[in-house]
């Protein structure tokens, strides 16, 4: 009696014990390559995507020390998202969502070259999703894992013919999370209706991205009247007004973070579209413990008054202690700090 029940507990002990290795080998393995992904035909510095991987645009990105993306998002065969109008979709798990950053070695000639930087890998697993930072090699003929991140030295010239040198930082998989997250889960930033209700210059031509989705069968409810599905303007668009720019422009650099369910939530400052309260949303607000990051100024927003706020004057450090965004950021976006002090000083001083 004493064997078999001796026998029974070593058997649910060998099983439990090969259940969690099981689990922990799982976790860790993750593909070593970009190229291992199988995303894109071809030489895959070109990043031409196969035809199963979708690539995609936002209307207002994400400022990335001047870098430029290619998106692209691959759904696991036969599913799809469901169309929502107000927050980021809700991708079925083994979807997976890439992003490569990147600079022209002269901005004014594109026909000169690139230097890829970095892939970001998205993968949705049963457990969430998972981040992953690959780091493409001098060679550019491929990218690989670096859970710890990075940092390279980046040399081109920009539109106005100036040299620019900087050290570019790859984040790692902690420092990723710090800005993916609501709630405690990890999420997706861009992917979301106002997003991608857009034009894309697609291999078979420019479509409205999120009518592409639908006719490809990768979105079911979208609506048939597109004048009801939301859209954020290109907050880099002079011709549009400047309320929308400077909206759009702090919901997708700010909100990841300043929103009532993300990472910032206890400085009680919400820079999301949804806020619609004035004191939440910055005007005459005053900061929530944010020490030196204050800069000795009284107002998150001062109406009338860009020099007086605390927002435009993050913004404008490269501080690790001051600056916002806290991370993923060398270099100061000057036209994101025009827009958003053309927009405090037009604001009336009431």
């Amino acid at each position: 009696m004493k064997k078999g029940y001796v026998a029974i507990v070593v058997l649910v002990l060998t099983v439990t014990i090969f259940s969690m290795s099981f689990k922990a080998v799982e976790q860790f393995a993750y593909k070593q390559r970009l190229s291992e992904y199988a995303l894109f035909e071809g030489k895959i510095s070109d990043q031409q995507p196969v035809k199963t991987v979708m690539p995609y645009s936002l209307n207002s990105p994400l400022f990335s020390d001047y870098a430029h993306k290619l998106r692209f998002v691959q759904l696991p065969n036969g599913e799809h998202v469901a169309y929502n109008p107000d927050s980021v979709f809700q991708f079925p798990v083994g979807t997976t969502i890439a992003k490569t950053f990147y600079y022209n070695n002269d901005e004014k000639d594109p026909s000169k070259g690139r230097r890829l930087m970095e892939t970001r890998i998205l993968i949705h697993e049963a457990r969430g999703w998972k981040s992953l930072p690959y780091i493409w090699n001098e060679d550019q003929t491929d990218a690989l894992l670096e859970v710890a991140g990075g940092t390279a030295n980046v040399d081109y010239l920009n539109e106005k013919g100036e040299k620019i040198s900087f050290e570019y930082t790859v984040p790692n998989m902690n420092q990723c999370k710090s800005c993916h997250e609501s709630n405690g889960v990890m999420t997706p930033i861009g992917p979301s209706a106002r997003q991608l209700n857009g034009n894309h210059d697609y291999a078979t031509g420019t479509e409205n991205q999120l009518k592409k989705w639908s006719q490809d069968a990768m979105m079911t409810g979208l609506p048939q009247d597109m004048s009801v599905v939301p859209q954020f303007v290109n907050y880099s668009d002079p011709t549009k007004n400047i309320d929308d720019r400077a909206k759009a422009y702090l919901d997708i650099n700010c909100a990841h973070c300043h929103n009532k369910t993300g990472p910032a939530q206890t400085s009680g400052l919400f820079l999301d579209w949804r806020t619609t309260d004035r004191a939440a949303y910055g005007f005459f607000k005053t900061p929530i413990a944010a020490g030196r990051g204050s800069g000795n100024l009284q107002f998150d927003i001062h109406p009338g008054k860009p020099n007086e706020s605390i927002l435009l004057y993050r913004m404008q450090s490269t501080d690790p202690g001051v600056m916002m965004p806290e991370v993923s950021r060398k270099l100061i976006h000057a036209e994101g700090v025009k827009l958003i002090s053309d927009w405090i000083k037009s604001m009336k001083t009431e």
